[in-house]
């Protein structure tokens, strides 16, 4: 088991998967292979800004529902509050900029807080991105099937298959790299924000709403009316408009999928992403208070501003089913951020190897499925319902937005670049704001669900730890970082089970008599009369062959070659303790993936019992079956 320096090794590829030499034409080639699998500035748009566009479906309604409230009064500090959640939007592109260039290798505020805030903090900051990662993937397919089960109610029984048919969809596309996926989904998030924005100019343009047909009939979510409006109803209106910020950290956490140079193409995505972001959040709600809009139940904010400003016609629809179909897919920005997240911590030996492993399209694969299957079990305990899990979700992306703005300040603090202080106080001040957004989100939401996840993150720092330690045992028995002793040659004695004569027999005592200086063949025999007459037959078989080795009987009152093979190898073990004994196991391996249903299992039976009971190596001979044998 490779332990990880740093330095890629031979374990962290993928099997079957041969790496070329880094030297003349081919490497060039290699390397212009590898750039075809990573985004440009443009992509990285589509992959990973999903999350925080489609946001501007729900975060600007979050605002307008704790403010209605406090009545139509209230509603008059929608424009404020987004004011004041664009202020922090700008902070945060600014500092996750500065992010991008500071650890071009990617992991957010986990690279950040490992560095300057120590190991442990860098544990809860990505420990929060975890959360939010497989919570938006929840969230985004469960409110895409809602928009589409709004629109055919009929289909309402059946979202839970509808939300894993969507999650199996983009994991699909995922699974054919982070480019394949931007591709895909660049002509929806183009729709999306062309139709946002045209929606946004053409209701600057108009006195009234031109139409309010989609809120009619519904009743009004509007509070009694009211004078004042208290700070901490203001409070909870930001924190709760701070949903529209999840995302924005996505493109620093995966800044190695950019082609190079990628630190400045993921700068400029995500200087591109802020910009979007705050121009929609800030367009809508001028709309908002320009339309003087109420909210309703049953319809949402963003379906009435695109009938006030559209009227009730195509147009209207586009907006909704563009809105539909990116909040469905907003999922993507987890697949484009978390796998990368999980590759370094699996660096870091905080998770097992296997998820830094990376297949030929530069997808991180393990990481990609463990998502998709961690999100399906989500889908599936919340019924598909949204409202389920949206208390759960922006907690921890809140953590991690604080964490990171308190590791850059020291990191400013440290490095003092120019106009460090300015900087410095820009990111202590984006810290205070997400760090109360936190606090308050939790406090409001707690009973609702809140509480899961402050149970839950500290249990996945005890998990990265207690991996990271398992992994500090294993160096230390393996001693990595020190010289060993010179190989030694011992005696070895390899062990072959064998039920029968065959050209598996042949094939696997011959790779046993190159292998060691002494071979056994074992068989194990079973008291039955059927049992007895065949064992009688292969000794008769055996010594007509003579192959010029022993064969030994091993008699059990039982059927299964696992126990008396593991017992008879420990007795050589403890018998010849300067040998090296080895168990060499024949086995076919079907032309067909489907005719290894028909195999009876008898090696990997064997295999299982001789690793659980001894300390003996085990190699497995196989032998394939093939239609046309050469």
């Amino acid at each position: 088991m490779a332990m990880h320096t740093g330095e890629p090794t031979a374990a962290d590829r993928e099997p079957g998967r041969e790496e070329p030499p880094d030297t003349g034409a081919g490497a060039g080639a290699a390397v212009e292979t590898g750039e075809r699998h990573r985004l440009t500035a443009l992509q990285g748009l589509a992959a990973l800004s999903l999350d925080a566009m489609a946001s501007v479906a729900y975060g600007p309604e979050s605002i307008v529902l704790v403010l209605a409230a406090a009545g139509a009064y209230g509603l008059g500090f929608t424009l404020p509050v987004t004011l004041a959640i664009a202020a922090l939007l700008a902070v945060l592109v600014a500092s996750y900029r500065q992010v991008i260039a500071a650890f071009p290798d990617g992991g957010g505020s986990y690279a950040v807080a490992k560095r300057h805030l120590g190991r442990r903090t860098s544990l809860v900051a990505a420990a929060s991105l975890l959360l939010d990662y497989v919570l938006n993937v929840a969230v985004s397919v469960t409110a895409g099937v809602a928009a589409l089960t709004s629109a055919f109610p009929e289909l309402y029984g059946e979202r839970v298959w509808i939300c894993l048919g969507v999650l199996a969809l983009v994991t699909a596309v995922n699974l054919r790299g982070i480019v394949e996926s931007a591709k895909a989904f660049l002509v929806p998030t183009a729709v999306f924000v062309g139709s946002i924005l045209m929606m946004v100019a053409v209701g600057l343009f108009r006195d009234g709403p031109v139409s309010t047909a989609s809120a009619a009939g519904h009743a009004s979510a509007l509070g009694e009316g009211a004078t004042t409006v208290g700070a901490l109803l203001l409070l909870k209106a930001f924190a709760a408009g701070c949903s529209a910020l999840t995302g924005v950290e996505a493109v620093a956490n995966a800044v190695p999928s950019f082609r190079v140079p990628a630190a400045r193409r993921a700068q400029r995505t995500e200087v591109a992403l802020g910009a979007l972001l705050g121009v929609m959040l800030i367009g809508l709600s001028i709309l908002i208070g320009r339309f003087h809009l109420q909210p309703v139940e049953g319809v949402t904010v963003l379906a009435q501003l695109a009938d006030a400003s559209f009227g009730h016609n195509v147009a209207f629809y586009v907006v909704q089913f563009a809105t539909m179909v990116l909040l469905a897919l907003a999922a993507n920005t987890s697949f484009g951020g978390l796998p990368v997240l999980m590759s370094l911590l699996a660096r870091d030996n905080h998770l097992p190897h296997v998820f830094a492993l990376k297949a030929d399209r530069q997808v991180h694969r393990h990481g990609v499925v463990w998502l998709a299957l961690v999100s399906a079990l989500l889908l599936v305990f919340s019924g598909g319902d949204t409202n389920t899990l949206v208390p759960l979700f922006a907690i921890g992306v809140f953590v991690g937005f604080t964490i990171c703005q308190v590791g850059m300040v020291r990191h400013w603090s440290l490095e003092r670049p120019a106009r460090w202080r300015a900087k410095a106080v820009l990111g202590g001040f984006g810290a205070l704001l997400t760090g109360v957004s936190a606090v308050v989100v939790t406090a409001t939401k707690f009973t609702e669900g809140a509480w899961l996840i402050v149970v839950t993150l500290p249990l996945l720092v005890l998990a990265f730890e207690k991996v990271h330690r398992t992994y500090g045992q294993i160096g230390e028995r393996l001693e990595l970082g020190r010289v060993p002793q010179p190989p030694q040659r011992s005696r070895s004695l390899v062990v072959v089970p064998v039920s029968g004569l065959s050209l598996l027999t042949c094939r696997a005592l011959t790779t046993a008599r190159s292998l060691g200086d002494e071979v056994l063949a074992v068989t194990v025999t079973h008291p039955a009369p059927e049992d007895r007459r065949a064992a009688e037959a292969l000794r008769r078989d055996w010594e007509l062959w003579n192959p010029g080795i022993e064969l030994v009987e091993l008699s059990s009152p039982t059927r299964s070659p696992g126990r008396p093979v593991s017992g008879y190898v420990r007795e050589l073990t403890e018998q010849r303790p300067d040998t090296q004994v080895s168990v060499l196991i024949p086995e076919t391996e079907p032309e067909r993936l489907w005719q290894r249903i028909l195999q009876n299992q008898r090696g990997s039976v064997v295999a299982h019992a001789v690793r659980r009971d001894t300390d003996a190596v085990i190699c497995r001979l196989r032998f394939r079956v093939t239609a046309n044998p050469r």
